[in-house]
């Protein structure tokens, strides 16, 4: 049963939303639109994935225990590209030295 690959979908959706508002806002204000469109649509997607397992679960077309092993995949997947962004995208005094 391959129906909690869908989640895969979700994976590769999160990051454009603030991608692209990264690229089109250029100042750094805290109250952005843009940047709040932004964080509202990742966190509908984020949502939606860690929903669409237990849908599938309480439908019986996945085993709960599937939908355990997705949710924590769904967890390392999150974390790893909140990581991403949190390194990555402080600015352009990023150094490796630093470390």
């Amino acid at each position: 049963v391959y129906w909690p690959l869908f989640v895969l979908i979700f994976y590769i959706l999160s990051p454009i939303p603030t991608f692209i508002s990264r690229r089109l806002s250029d100042d750094d204000s805290s109250s952005n639109a843009c940047r709040e469109l932004a964080y509202f649509l990742t966190t509908g997607i984020v949502v939606s994935s860690f929903g669409l397992p237990i849908v599938l679960a309480r439908i019986n077309t996945i085993r709960w225990g599937a939908c355990g092993l997705v949710m924590t995949g769904n967890a390392v997947i999150f974390l790893t590209i909140l990581g991403f962004f949190v390194v990555f995208g402080g600015g352009d005094d990023f150094s490796w030295e630093q470390w």
